[in-house]
């Protein structure tokens, strides 16, 4: 294996914020690891370029400009531009630990694989939203636990906020395609397909910032929904039962609340019960009850919008047949290349 070289690939879309806080945490670094920064601007109308050159002497950076294609397309973008063998792709809204590249190197050096994922942590500095979101999101009783989470799992799918590929991988697979969400679990079962190895690096977790709302964090997770069932037509051995809880959650609720009009409670308490479960994980994990409170809203929110949009895409693909680029082509840039 040769040595490697890290390329850090940031695509951004109108958040100069995002990539002053993201910078000053590359700053911070402790690691004395050589690597690069590639920025791709994304057809910003507010751009980072004055942001970047405030760090330019103190972080090997290269800034790109280019007309809006979405993410997956600047990713591929910026990994043809960098100068690197191995390619580390961040979300603008994330942000480092200082010994995060410490980490990747050094698991690599032991274990190599030509694409890794990491976990998404809270900082302290969160709000409650962001915190709670982060709870829904990453734990093991919702649907965090539905990629898997043991570091020797060959065949994990990472998610683009923070996920590493090697340059030979990026060549042999072409990169992100061109839906969105849902780009990178297909990228990873591409990568599989072709023999690569994949795997989780626990240790190597970014903050994610995840500056979103509840009506933005329904929206998001109602296309992850539409995606999948688009994901299980292109890669068919990829399916999975586990996919369908959400959508059970949601159509058990609905039966449940049907039976206790009828008097009968019994599958109600079931649900509560799990809601007391999560009430009191959330409360052990973040120490809040404000926090935990909103962690139980959110999981409902998480639930209901992907389950129902699973729902709707299944029934539309499988059942109506439709073809997924005419009938959601608000998943896709069709102006990637």
């Amino acid at each position: 294996m040769d040595a490697l070289y890290y390329s850090f690939i940031i695509p951004v879309f109108n958040r100069p914020d995002e990539i002053k806080e993201l910078l000053q945490s590359f700053k911070a670094m402790e690691s004395d690891i050589p690597f690069e920064i590639v920025i791709i601007e994304d057809g910003s109308t507010i751009d980072c370029r004055t942001v970047v050159k405030g760090f330019e002497a103190d972080l090997n950076i290269s800034y790109y400009n280019k007309p809006n294609s979405g993410p997956g397309d600047s990713r591929n973008f910026g990994m043809r531009k960098a100068r690197g063998n191995y390619f580390i792709i961040l979300d603008s809204d994330c942000l480092l630990p200082s010994q995060y590249l410490s980490v990747v190197n050094t698991d690599l050096e032991q274990d190599y694989v030509d694409c890794f994922g990491g976990p998404d942590a809270a900082d302290e500095s969160f709000t409650n939203l962001q915190k709670a979101i982060n709870f829904a999101m990453t734990s093991f009783i919702t649907t965090g636990g539905i990629r898997g989470s043991k570091s020797k799992n060959k065949k994990f799918q990472p998610r683009s906020f923070n996920m590493g590929i090697s340059k030979t991988a990026f060549e042999a697979s072409g990169g992100f395609g061109y839906i969105h969400p849902g780009e990178d679990p297909d990228l990873s079962i591409r990568l599989i397909k072709l023999g690569f190895k994949t795997k989780l690096i626990n240790n190597a977790f970014v903050y994610h910032k995840r500056r979103i709302s509840w009506s933005k964090f329904y929206q998001q997770v109602h296309k992850f929904g539409l995606v999948r069932p688009i994901l299980n037509l292109w890669h068919p051995n990829s399916e999975r039962l586990i996919f369908w809880l959400p959508s059970l959650f949601c159509l058990g609720l609905i039966f449940a609340a049907f039976l206790t009009i009828l008097g009968n409670y019994f599958l109600l308490s079931i649900f509560s019960l799990y809601m007391i479960f999560a009430f009191l994980v959330a409360l052990f994990q973040t120490k809040s009850v404000v926090i935990a409170i909103q962690a139980v809203f959110a999981i409902f929110v998480q639930f209901f919008g992907y389950g129902l949009g699973f729902l709707k895409s299944t029934f539309a693909i499988k059942v109506l047949k439709k073809k997924p680029e005419a009938y959601y082509p608000n998943l896709f840039f069709n102006n990637a290349v």
